[in-house]
């Protein structure tokens, strides 16, 4: 019932910086855990980043530590990834996700998908 529409994504040099954002159409968001997922060419689908329900925890994959911050404002339904330091490697698409539950890794433990959106960084 949730639907999720993202925004954010393009081109950058490496070293460079984006913000994705994915707004929520229902008000069902502000119980979903959120998470960002990456999937690049010929890869499986790769977790990134997850936030609870409140905001205030959040876990992220060993690639991105450090370097990615994920963060929610529920009064706008709106979840956002803040990539720093990119790289080449990061060059996926990427996807937010909505599940019941929070702080998961996996895809199969979210139940809504937002469309995606292409994050390439040039070397």
């Amino acid at each position: 019932q949730v639907q999720l529409v993202e925004s954010g994504g393009g081109l950058v040099q490496a070293g460079g910086s984006l913000r994705l954002s994915c707004a929520a159409s229902e008000r069902t968001f502000r119980s979903s855990g959120m998470g960002w997922f990456r999937q690049a060419p010929g890869k499986e689908r790769e977790f990134v980043a997850c936030i609870s329900r409140s905001g205030l925890y959040t876990l992220y994959s060993d690639s991105v530590t450090g370097r990615f911050t994920t963060s929610r404002d529920n009064a706008k339904n709106t979840v956002y990834l803040q990539m720093d330091s990119l790289s080449p490697a990061d060059t996926a698409v990427y996807y937010c996700a909505a599940s019941s539950a929070n702080l998961r890794r996996g895809p199969s433990e979210y139940d809504y998908w937002g469309q995606g959106t292409q994050v390439t960084v040039s070397s």
